[in-house]
């Protein structure tokens, strides 16, 4: 049984991920190029997977060898099991082990539930599920072999406050959610902290083919902050979750959405004194 957090320096920086080896899986835009870059920032050497999107790999890559660490990127589909696996290897035997693993990689869908086709619900939940599945498992086994480490999965707040046309999005999602409480316990007293990220409304090339003008008017208009996050705000909250000052935290999906699901203003009336 492990019983000390894995990384633990005495007297050392508790945010600092120096020497650590990270992997972010969909690491070429968005959410996960800022993870990946954010990471080695704070000491990591960081490998990716992207799909597709070398031209994005590379500037990813360039943008973490210039921070001075190592990187590594390759082409390959989460939801493959045999692929994620291959990568797992890859990193393990190129830097000797993993300690974070991020699971990133996603698809999104927005269609009306009675239009959604089994194909459009298994492939969507092939990226947004399966691949978290078999990435999880990748790295527990990798880790619980060593001297622990930690799992991030990055969800979204549309599990807590739902949108509609987006039955399999939110339904992969919320899966993920259950996947990481319940491995959390699984893999607790091997060293290995497993915890989620949901993002809100985050400005994302992704996000950009669902969203129109009235669309983000109505997001700065219900969000607390006022303003649409942006992929670095994320990416701090997972550098925190994965650091060893996040040492007792596992099993939580921490909501990263400027008030936006807590917002259930709709204009009451002010009451007068009594």
């Amino acid at each position: 049984m492990t019983t000390r957090a894995p990384g633990a320096a005495e007297g050392g920086d508790p945010y600092s991920l120096d020497g650590k080896r990270a992997v972010v899986t969909g690491c070429s835009r968005g959410i996960g190029a800022a993870i990946y870059v954010a990471l080695a920032r704070a000491g990591a050497d960081v490998a990716g997977v992207h799909l597709a999107d070398q031209a994005g790999a590379e500037a990813t890559m360039a943008a973490v060898r210039l921070l001075g660490r190592r990187a590594m990127a390759v082409d390959a589909n989460t939801g493959e099991r045999d692929q994620v696996e291959a990568f797992a290897d890859l990193v393990a035997e190129a830097w000797g082990g993993i300690d974070i693993w991020v699971n990133n990689a996603a698809a999104l869908l927005v269609k009306p539930f009675l239009e959604t086709t089994p194909e459009d619900w298994h492939s969507l939940l092939a990226a947004n599920l399966h691949g978290y599945f078999y990435g999880c498992q990748a790295a527990a086994r990798r880790m619980a072999a060593g001297a622990g480490g930690r799992i991030i999965n990055i969800t979204s707040a549309a599990d807590v406050q739902v949108v509609n046309g987006m039955s399999a999005y939110i339904a992969a999602k919320a899966g993920v959610v259950g996947l990481t409480k319940t491995i959390a316990l699984d893999l607790a007293e091997r060293g290995v902290t497993v915890n989620a990220v949901a993002p809100g409304a985050i400005e994302t090339a992704m996000n950009s083919k669902a969203w129109d003008d009235q669309v983000r008017k109505t997001y700065r208009e219900r969000i607390g902050l006022k303003r649409i996050g942006t992929p670095e705000e994320i990416a701090d909250v997972v550098v925190f979750l994965a650091s060893f000052a996040a040492r007792y935290i596992t099993g939580q999906e921490i909501i990263v959405d400027g008030g936006l699901t807590i917002n259930g203003t709709v204009g009451h009336v002010t009451t007068a004194d009594h």
